[in-house]
């Protein structure tokens, strides 16, 4: 198999990495983050230009019909630069929804908007005590004449600060973790009943808990079937999950990078820390562990794109989460400690690459779910 990126893939990662080292170094990064918004309205819309924004979308609304693969090498950039704009909980997870199971009408009135950048959606799925179980939802709608009653709660909807739209789940019917009876529906941010508690993750990116209280959604709000959308919820994540495989790729490069340029300059007893053996061998497994991660992001990404059997993407996807989870943990964790103290400060960009790899472990699944999730497929055959 060719894991080279083909001369498109190049050229866009090429132009994200031109962008960040111009326009999105380490200090302008720092002043986004310390902003009202934690991001930044010009990146966006230099992402908009670039085409970034319309990869994954049909050519009928504006996009360029690409997939997971298509992202890969744009994922790793924009890893490497720990960009903290809401490119995954928008473009790769709440407009897919729309892009996978929306009706035409909401195609045409939602995805040319998030392809220009002037429209941003985000997930509002996760709730208290649920942990990665995506069945499990509490949150109801009611029919309410011609539309539906929404009440609830969601915590840590990642970009929902930043959003203009939230594509809610909720129950329809049946019991709070009943695989069938959970509907998706279209609402505004601001729409009365809609109240957000906004705050700064560990890895300095927005989320916020969201509170639903009598919010009026009209006929046109449902995505998808009434009740039946599980697998559909299955299916974006598993997009998604592959994407942030993708990023950790690129963070773990960054992280790399930096460890073995400090292993370069660090002298002690008057000669660079980088020729001490053990080091070096310490510095191989993190090579060795962030290259294994890259060929299982690329699988996540292949069957994400290209397998129809749900079981086999679901399964081959838990099974590249794990890889990199745990290669996650072994990049970050060494590339702190191969810094010493210094390598937990503020002024330093592998702390904060710390984090993000830290947080990317968590996402859509830590190690130990996916790996349940694995066993549990692999007995369904």
């Amino acid at each position: 198999m060719n894991f080279d990126y083909n001369e498109e893939q190049q050229l866009l990662a090429d132009s994200i990495r031109r962008f960040i080292a111009r326009d999105y170094d380490f200090e302008t990064r720092k002043k986004i983050v310390a902003s009202k918004e934690g991001s930044s309205g010009q990146v966006w819309s230099t992402f908009a230009e670039m085409g970034l924004l319309g990869i994954p979308f049909g050519a009928e609304q504006g996009g360029f019909g690409g997939g997971a693969i298509d992202l890969m090498s744009a994922m790793e950039a924009i890893g490497e630069g720990l960009v903290v704009e809401p490119f995954v909980p928008s473009v790769g997870l709440g407009a897919q929804f729309v892009a996978r199971g929306g009706s035409e009408a909401q195609k045409n009135a939602i995805l040319p908007a998030v392809i220009e950048g002037k429209l941003k959606l985000a997930f509002a799925q996760t709730e208290r005590g649920a942990r990665y179980d995506l069945a499990r939802v509490a949150a109801s709608a009611k029919k309410a004449g011609k539309g539906w009653l929404l009440e609830g709660e969601k915590h840590v909807v990642l970009g929902a600060p930043l959003a203009d739209k939230l594509v809610v789940s909720a129950r329809t019917s049946g019991k709070a973790d009943d695989a069938k009876g959970i509907s998706l529906f279209l609402v505004d941010r601001t729409a009365p009943g809609v109240s957000l508690r906004p705050y700064l993750t560990v890895d300095e990116t927005r989320a916020a808990d969201v509170v639903l209280k009598g919010v009026e959604a009209g006929a046109d709000a449902l995505i998808g079937k009434e009740g039946e959308v599980l697998a559909l919820i299955e299916e974006v994540v598993d997009f998604a999950t592959a994407l942030v495989c993708a990023e950790a790729v690129g963070v773990m490069k960054q992280a790399n990078d930096a460890t073995l340029e400090y292993l370069k300059t660090r002298k002690q007893f008057g000669v660079p820390i980088g020729t001490f053996q053990a080091l070096q061998h310490r510095m191989v497994d993190m090579v060795i562990a962030a290259e294994q991660a890259r060929s299982m992001a690329y699988l996540a990404c292949a069957k994400v794109d290209s397998e129809t059997d749900p079981i086999e993407r679901k399964r081959l996807v838990s099974a590249a989460k794990v890889k990199i989870a745990d290669a996650c943990r072994h990049v970050s964790q060494e590339s702190i400690q191969l810094h010493g103290g210094m390598g937990m400060s503020e002024e330093l960009k592998v702390s904060h690459s710390f984090r993000r790899l830290t947080m990317i472990a968590q996402q859509f699944g830590d190690a130990e779910h996916h790996l349940e999730r694995f066993a549990a497929l692999d007995r369904s055959y």
